[in-house]
This record gives C-alpha cells, sequence and structure tokens, in this order.
C-alpha cells in the first residue's frame, strides 16, 4: 500500500571545490584585466612627474601643449605661447611629448 520512501543520491548542490575554483578563477581575472594593468600605469604616472624637467615639452589632461619652464615641488611653469605662461599642477600633467613636436606643430 505505502511503498518505501528513498534518499535521493544524486548531489543536493554543485561541489564545494568547484565553487573555489570559480571564486579564485574570477579574483585571478579581476587582477589581470583590471588592477594590475591600473597600478602599471599610475606607476608609469609617478614616474613621468618625478622625471620631468626644464625644456621637456608636455601635454596636460585638459589639452594644454607647451615647454615647461620652470619646475618646482608640486607646480610648474608651462610656456604655451611665445610670452605666455601658465602654472600647472604636476599630475595635470598626462604625456612628455618628444623634443621638437611644438616646433613641428606650428610650423615655425
Amino acid at each position: 500500500m505505502i511503498s518505501s520512501a528513498y534518499a535521493n543520491t544524486a548531489a543536493a548542490g554543485p561541489d564545494p571545490m568547484f565553487q573555489i575554483l570559480m571564486l579564485v578563477g574570477f579574483i585571478a581575472i579581476f587582477y589581470f584585466l583590471l588592477w594590475r594593468p591600473q597600478q602599471k600605469r599610475a606607476k608609469e604616472h609617478r614616474n613621468l612627474i618625478e622625471n620631468l624637467a626644464k625644456g621637456d615639452e608636455v601635454a596636460t589632461g585638459g589639452g594644454l601643449m607647451g615647454r615647461i619652464t620652470k619646475v618646482s615641488d608640486d607646480v610648474l611653469t608651462l610656456e604655451i605661447a611665445e610670452g605666455v605662461s601658465v602654472f600647472v599642477q604636476k599630475p595635470a600633467v598626462a604625456v612628455l611629448l618628444p623634443k621638437g613636436t611644438l616646433k613641428d606643430m606650428t610650423g615655425a
């Protein structure tokens, strides 16, 4: 009349070891695709900022391009045109341009 109930012998959920491996895999993906490249760019930018010198041609994050005429601890003076100088914070410098770039652009 009433049949015997048997326990389900199939696994109740995913293997815990598989879940741990998936978590480790996601952490590795985030490290190699996000954290590591960001740290590398930050290190390169720090080196750029530390090595700025008078006479270097640079471009800022805002798009200003000019030649460095004076360097202090936190601020540098950037000559953007003949007789026109502006003060720029060092971290605003985005790119160190090759020598002669500004001369080529103005055609002088």
